[in-house]
């Protein structure tokens, strides 16, 4: 049926129908399925930057001094173990062959001191043997490591 004072548009609009959903949406500050979203994102990153892996090494008891000196970050790291065993910058060394590697490292410019993490069960010889070695070497700085004493509460 056509109405001839209107034009076409007009005449679909008026007969146009128009419906109502029958679901609505939640009403609420947050909506639960974005905020699970949301829990379900933290919850993976924090999974997958976690440690699963424990990094090798050898458990070293350090022996307590009553102050606090150290050295800069970066440094050459030279550990020592009560059984023997010998690191130089996380690589497994033996005393033979630590000479040669302080004397690469000792190369190195920028004057980083040598910081050894020594067991307080580490023999005095052995002590002096990486002393003489790192002397040298050409190593000037040398910082034992230490843990501080404990704080009082």
């Amino acid at each position: 049926m056509r109405i001839p004072d209107q034009p076409i548009q007009m005449q679909f609009r008026t007969v146009r129908r128009r419906f109502k959903g029958r679901y609505r949406r939640a009403v609420g500050p947050i909506e639960v399925t974005a905020l699970l979203n949301v829990i379900a994102l933290v919850g993976l990153f924090h999974f997958a930057s976690s440690r699963f892996v424990l990094q090798p090494g050898v458990r070293l008891r350090l022996p307590e001094a009553p102050f606090a000196d150290g050295a800069p970050y970066g440094s050459r790291v030279l550990t020592l173990s009560q059984g023997g065993l010998v690191f130089f910058n996380d690589e497994r060394v033996s005393l033979a062959a630590l000479g040669e590697a302080l004397v690469r490292a000792g190369a190195d410019p920028g004057g980083l001191p040598l910081l050894i993490e020594a067991d307080e069960g580490t023999p005095y010889g052995t002590l002096m043997d990486v002393y003489a070695l790192a002397a040298k070497a050409g190593i000037r700085d040398v910082v034992l490591a230490t843990r501080p004493p404990p704080v009082a509460p």
